[in-house]
């Protein structure tokens, strides 16, 4: 097993995406610290680890805090011996609009995914540095921090964020043989259970069957196990050289994602003030306009749900 003999440590691993990615942990031999606000959702988490074969542990708190991110460290060494791994998915949801949206939906966002991926990530590497461990961190990230997504301000910041703290970590962790990356997902979750678009997916799914191959083709839309793979992979020794990238999975498709960089340039001597963007700058602009959001292909009528026919 690729992963034998490894510790992990999981946020956000009670349920969901954050299990998947657990188990597919364990069976690979990592001993793993579930983590979860529930205890128990935590017990049965660490029961379905362990009733395979594996080895885990729970951690019952909110990621966001110093203190919880010091507890995750300290009980996966009191309990593993070390750590080796660490996957950061713990996050909520608060959707609205702009103009609906309040302070404290925006700040218990930004608290659990940004801080809580910071703080997590902090402690983490300060063990691995202090121990000469050549780790391997994962960050979640989300196709609305690489696009954007209405009604959803404080996820996409969020999830922007986390990639560019992992750009920046990528460069600060090099000395120490540590990687860092962002995994993308796209999959089933309670979420996307209750968009008509994904219906018929997510009822085959429920059935035990395979999704239908538009979802997994053209979407790279698929249940929590396909993503499992990819981060395992990236918490191996073989990913050693794999670090500052976002990568995007789901469904059939992998996918990696570009860092931003310009798609035109132009150079006024003098400088762009206004007259000069009104006469050259606007055209330039203008012909370069990027999209905003993800656009849905048409679903084929035989997917789509009764009540859109």
């Amino acid at each position: 097993m690729s992963l034998n003999g490894k510790v992990a440590i999981v946020t956000g691993s009670g349920a969901g995406l954050g299990l998947a990615y657990a188990q597919e942990l364990a069976r690979q031999g990592a001993s793993v610290i579930i983590n979860d606000v529930n205890q128990e959702i935590a017990d049965s988490a660490v029961a379905s680890i362990t009733e395979a074969g594996g080895k885990a542990a729970a951690v019952v708190a909110p990621v966001g805090s110093s203190e919880t991110a010091d507890l995750l460290v300290k009980t996966a060494v009191d309990t593993f011996g070390g750590l080796d791994i660490l996957v950061t998915n713990a996050g909520i949801l608060r959707d609205k609009s702009l103009l609906k949206m309040t302070d404290e939906d925006f700040d218990l966002v930004i608290n659990v995914h940004v801080k809580g991926t910071f703080t997590c990530v902090r402690s983490a590497y300060a063990y691995f540095k202090e121990n000469g461990v050549a780790g391997r961190i994962v960050a979640i990230g989300s196709p609305t921090g690489q696009r954007g997504n209405f009604g959803q301000t404080n996820y996409a910041a969020a999830k922007a964020g986390i990639v560019g703290m992992v750009r920046t970590w990528a460069m600060e962790m090099k000395k120490a043989g540590v990687s860092v990356n962002a995994v993308i997902p796209v999959a089933a979750t309670a979420m996307t259970k209750t968009m008509p678009f994904f219906k018929a997916a997510v009822e085959a799914d429920e059935r035990g069957e395979a999704m239908p191959e538009f979802f997994r083709k053209e979407l790279g839309f698929g249940p929590a196990q396909d993503v499992a793979g990819v981060i395992a992979f990236l918490s191996s020794e073989e990913a050693a050289g794999i670090t500052g990238q976002a990568i995007g999975v789901g469904g059939d498709r992998l996918q990696v994602w570009s860092h931003p960089e310009p798609v035109a340039t132009e150079f006024h001597e003098g400088g762009w003030d206004y007259g000069t963007m009104l006469a050259e700058g606007k055209a330039l602009i203008e012909a370069h306009l990027q999209s905003v959001g993800e656009k849905m292909p048409d679903l084929p009528a035989e997917l789509q749900p009764e009540t859109a026919k």
